[in-house]
Formats: C-alpha cells, structure tokens, sequence
C-alpha cells in the first residue's frame, strides 16, 4: 500500500510541500499525494489590494490548482475540512472522512479582530479573493451614492475611506486607494478635496519590520503625495455602521473601514488537540513537526522557533516550511535523517500604489526604482516555479498591460488594446523582404566565394568591384567605429565565407520565420540585430531601415495571428512545465 500524505490548504506553504514531494520523489518511494482545499483556486495574498483597489483584473491573484498541478499526479480534492483529529490521523469534513499516514497542516490564517465590538459586522477584512471583491465595489458603491446624496454629513461619510493597521497589508491597501479615489472623483464628478483617506495604526509607528529610514519613507509618501491621514497611538475601540471610535474618544464618520490589523491561525485549529503558542499557532520543532509523529505543521498555523523568536507569518517563510516538512516525510519515508530547518528571510518589500515602494532586501534599503521592480521580481520569482512561463506571462498581461487604471502618458498608450491581426501584412511583407535579401546574396555567389572585403565602402550600397570587375562587399567604411572595424579586420575576413555563410543562413530563415510566423519574437530581435550589425559596418541603408520599426512591431505576438506561434508558444510553455515537474520530455502534449 502506498503511504498516504495529504496536504491540507492550497496556501504559499501547502503548494510548496505538494510540489517539492513530487520533484523529490522517486518509484520505489510509493507515496501518493493528496492537496485538499475548499477553494480550486490559489489566492495571491500579497496581491489582493491590487483587485481590491481596481488596479487589475479578479483573476490577476488566482491561480486555478489544477494549473499548478498539471503533468503530475497529485490528487485534488474541493472540500471544506471542519475537524482534524491528530492522534487518530483523521480529517473530517461534512460529508467525509480522510485517513493519512503524513499531514502536512497548511490551513494558513485569517483576520483577527482582536473582539472589538462591531468589528465582525461593520468592518472589510482583506484576507481572501471574496475580500478583494467586496472592497471593490462597495467603494464604487460609495462614489455613486455620494454623486447623488445632498446631506452633507452622509456625503462625507461616504466620502471617508480608512484602514485599520499599519502594517504591510493595511499600507498598500490604503496607497492603492489613494490612486483609485482621484480616478473615481474625476468620474463621478465629485471634488478630490471632498475625499478623506485615514490609516490608523495602534502603535507609534507604521511598518515596524521595515527599518526607520524605510518607515519614514512611506510615511512620507503617503502623508505628502497622497494626502493620507496617518493616526498613529490610534487604537479603534468600537465600529458601528456609520463610523467608528477610537480609545481616546473620538468619533470618525465612515461608511469605509478596511481591518488588516493582525492575522490568527485557522479558525479550525481552535478544536485541535495539539500544542500551541500563546498566539494559537501550532507548536512545532526544526524539523516543522508538530508533537504527533508524522504531522507537520506549516505557514501562518505553525510556530516555529528561531533565536530571534517566532518566524514571522510571511510568505518567505511558508514556502520554506513548506519545502522542509516535504523533504523530511521524504527522509522517514526512506529511512534517513531528518533535516532541521534554518530559515533565510532576505527581506520584505512593501508597494504603495504602482508607482512608489520601499524595500529593506539583504540587509540593504534600496531605492524607489529598485524597490518597485524587486517587488515584481519576486512575484515573478514565484509564479514561476508553480507555473511556469504561463503564469509569469499573465502576470506582465495583468500588472502592465491590461491594467484597469493608467496613470501615466506610456501607460496610457502602452495599454491600448489592439488586434495581432493587423500586424500579418507587416510580418508578412518583412519575410518577403528578408527572403529576398538571403536569396539574393546566395545568386551572387555568397555561399562558396569570398565576396566580404575591408576596403572603403561605397556610401549608399556598400557594394563595388574590384580592378578585376570581381564584385564585392565591402564592411569596412567612413561610418564604421574603430572597435567594429577591428572586429570586421581580424575576426570577419579572415573567415569571410564562414560569416558569409551565416548571413545568407540568418536572412533566409528570417524570412521563412516571419513567412509562417514561427518564433516570431526571436526572429523580431534577431533583425533588428541584423541591421545594426549592418548599419554600423556600411552605415544608413535607404532601403531596408524599414526593417527595424517594422521588427519592434512584431514583438508584441505577431506570429499570433495565423501564424504557427498560435499553436507553437503554448505547446512549448506547456512542455517545459512538464519537463520542470517530471524532468523527461513528453513531446505530444495536447493540453
């Protein structure tokens, strides 16, 4: 009988410790491997403000599991797990029980509302895509409401927006606000000065894991440049439906408060007979197994201990639980040692809106500009290893392309939706262009006689003869920098019909390539290269500069539109997925 592990929660931590057992596991291991969620989807936390705040589509933080665990055989089950009882190795669910000889325990967290009263009826919490949703369009509910309301106390209730915790969720919450409400204003006809934006956060300062000089950066940001009202030392005490209160007293009108104030575990680790940390997280040691053998608890549900502390509930580190919790039922299963788990966090990022964020990575606090983009890379970073290139691709489409709201001048054009369709008579006629060009040169003889030559050039062509009537081409000229001539001088001529042949190769199947549409972004860069290499050899050509604006148009999926890269560039994206999780090639993949 095979040994039965089943993770429980598609989560950062529970994907993680379902894929590395794959990866990592051989034949005569005889595992089978069950992920159990209530949702088919996973949910990108780290994103949710983004739909939330209408920057980008809902399906911009979801990933469907059953993507993430296409070409292998891991088991998927739908279902809602309302008790697990760990002496026995039983999940149960309303309908059905599961046994297991392995539980990775990746349930993750939700919101705490820390029993201010009011909170659980009155408040948005934004821990999960439904969340997300309703944030949104109670926000657009409010806009519309007060474009119509006359009273001017409702008006301004409506017109308040707050977050509740200054931490990274409750930051980039409020920052995505901060954009969305100038574009709601415009459109509903309402003065920007009418909105008010708060963050409030309890303690003395907001960000506390990021460094001072961090912290004060994004204060500053969101204070002078967005126009946030930033309450520190403002614990909220009560919330009722048309605004809440805070301990000192005062009473803030608002039909808007957004609670990211703290995280619990589970709410199903409440009924679990196990240890726990005084925050309910679930005890475990260095190897993230909990005090019953063969139960590993990971992510936001587990505590586990580290000289510092507790390991904070990131994401960094629910991938490495994770990923340790799988190689150590790996190791019982085979019978070796188990490995201890010292964590490497690098660091956090926190992005406030598309166009500001702060990052505190390696031990370095870096710039604005590099903080923006190692916020994406890392996004990137992670999609895909459980996706591939599919995913990073819709991520770009999402983030850059098909954004819900452009600021910007290059946004603005840059996401401009327009159809591959019009770019086939370009591709087409660059193809005719190239093709002709390689078989030009392979009837002037470019294939068995030296015909490449160093002399001066002639200035429009390039092209002359030599006092024998012999035609050459000459990729030396007035137009040529010194370091391409010393290039053309002691590497190109000395092996002219090596290079010759390359050209009359590259030009040919640069043709056939944007004929039929094959590869058509390669081909794309491969002729803008070309060019150059001939522009700064003989300098302008009249007659084929053309090709590079026309190349830099076919970069955006010109072989898309009947072309083979419709068919081609899915296939392939679908065989390196197969190849990463399975490593042996399967070439007839359909779907």
């Amino acid at each position: 009988m095979p040994k039965k592990v089943i993770i429980l929660g598609a989560g950062y931590g529970g994907i993680e410790a379902a894929l590395t057992l794959y990866k990592k596991k051989k034949k005569n291991d005889d595992i089978e491997i069950t992920v159990i969620d209530r949702n088919p989807f996973h949910t990108l936390l780290t994103e949710l403000h983004e739909v939330a705040g209408n920057r980008i589509d809902d399906e911009g933080v979801l990933v469907p599991l059953r993507d993430i665990f296409k070409y292998t055989d891991i088991k998927l089950v739908q279902e809602e797990i309302v008790n697990a009882d760990f002496s026995r190795k039983e999940l149960v669910s309303k309908s059905n029980k599961y046994s297991f000889d392995y539980l990775v325990f990746a349930v993750g967290s939700e919101p705490n509302l820390y029993g201010i009263p009011g909170m659980d009826r009155f408040a948005f919490t934004l821990w999960s895509y439904y969340d997300a949703i309703r944030i949104r369009e109670h926000i657009k509910d409010c806009f519309v409401k007060a474009s119509q309301e006359r009273d001017a106390d409702v008006r301004k209730s409506l017109l308040t927006f707050t977050v509740g915790g200054g931490g990274f969720t409750g930051v980039e919450m409020i920052g995505e606000l901060a954009l969305w409400v100038k574009s709601l204003s415009t459109e509903y006809s309402i003065l920007l000065t009418e909105t008010r934006l708060m963050l409030i956060e309890a303690l003395p300062g907001i960000l506390n894991n990021l460094r001072e000089k961090s912290s004060k950066k994004a204060m500053k940001y969101l204070t002078e440049k967005l126009k946030v009202e930033v309450l520190t030392n403002s614990a909220i005490s009560k919330v009722g439906s048309s605004g809440f209160e805070l301990r000192n007293g005062a009473v803030i009108p608002s039909d808007t408060l957004i609670w990211t104030a703290g995280i619990k575990p589970s709410y199903i680790t409440e009924t679990i007979e196990c240890g726990k940390a005084k925050s309910r997280r679930i005890l475990v040691d260095k190897h993230c197994e909990t005090q019953y053998k063969d139960i590993y608890a990971v992510g936001d549900v587990s505590s586990f201990v580290t000289e510092a502390g507790p390991l904070p509930a990131l994401v960094e580190a629910a991938i490495q639980t994770g990923e340790n919790a799988a190689h150590n039922i790996l190791a019982d299963i085979r019978g070796k040692e188990k490995t201890e788990l010292h964590p490497k966090l690098h660091g956090v990022m926190v992005s406030i809106g598309s166009y500001f964020a702060v990052a505190d990575v390696m031990n370095r606090q870096w710039s604005r500009l590099i903080s923006i983009v190692l916020k994406y890379l890392v996004t990137i970073h992670y999609l895909f290893g459980i996706g591939g290139f599919e995913l990073i691709f819709r991520y770009i489409r999402h983030e850059f392309l098909h954004k819900k709201q452009v600021k910007t001048l290059p946004e603005k054009h840059i996401s401009v939706l327009t159809l591959n369709f019009w770019l086939v008579p370009i591709r087409l006629f660059l193809g005719y262009s190239w093709l002709k060009e390689g078989i030009a040169k392979i009837s002037e003889g470019w294939l068995n006689t030296t015909v490449l030559a160093g002399l001066p050039a002639d200035a429009s062509t390039g092209a002359s003869t030599t006092e024998a009537g012999e035609k050459v081409f000459r990729i030396i000229s007035d137009f040529t920098p010194g370091w391409y001539a010393w290039i053309a001088n002691n590497i190109v001529l000395p092996n002219a019909l090596i290079f010759q042949i390359i050209i009359v190769l590259t030009e040919t199947a640069l043709g056939l390539a944007f004929i039929t549409g094959t590869f058509t972004f390669i081909a794309s860069l491969a002729s803008i290269g070309l060019i150059i290499n001939f522009l700064l050899s003989t300098g302008f050509y009249d007659y084929n500069w053309w090709f590079i604006p026309a190349a830099l148009c076919l970069l955006g999926g010109g072989g898309r539109a009947f072309g083979i890269d419709y068919y081609l560039i899915p296939y392939l994206m679908r065989l390196w997925r197969y190849f990463e999780r399975n490593k042996r090639m399967k070439l007839f993949l359909f779907r």
